[in-house]
């Protein structure tokens, strides 16, 4: 796999929609670059690995919490 992913590969990876990828990169939650002329986004692997190990911990978290309250 090549260094850097286009909003489709990590919609793909996710599965999840282009919309809601974007949105993720506009928000700052996973972190992008645009390069060329046409400012194409693009996400190095790593961070994507990185956002992924980060939204198990929320998620861990989270549920943590709720079993918490029961």
């Amino acid at each position: 796999m090549s260094r850097f992913l286009t909003l489709t590969d990590v919609g793909e990876i996710l599965n999840i929609s282009s919309a809601q990828t974007y949105a993720l990169v506009r928000s700052g939650e996973l972190p992008a670059i645009q390069i060329g002329g046409r400012g194409q986004w693009r996400v190095e692997q790593s961070k994507l690995e990185e956002y992924i190990a980060a939204a198990y911990e929320k998620t861990a978290e989270s549920v943590k919490h709720s079993q918490d309250s029961v």
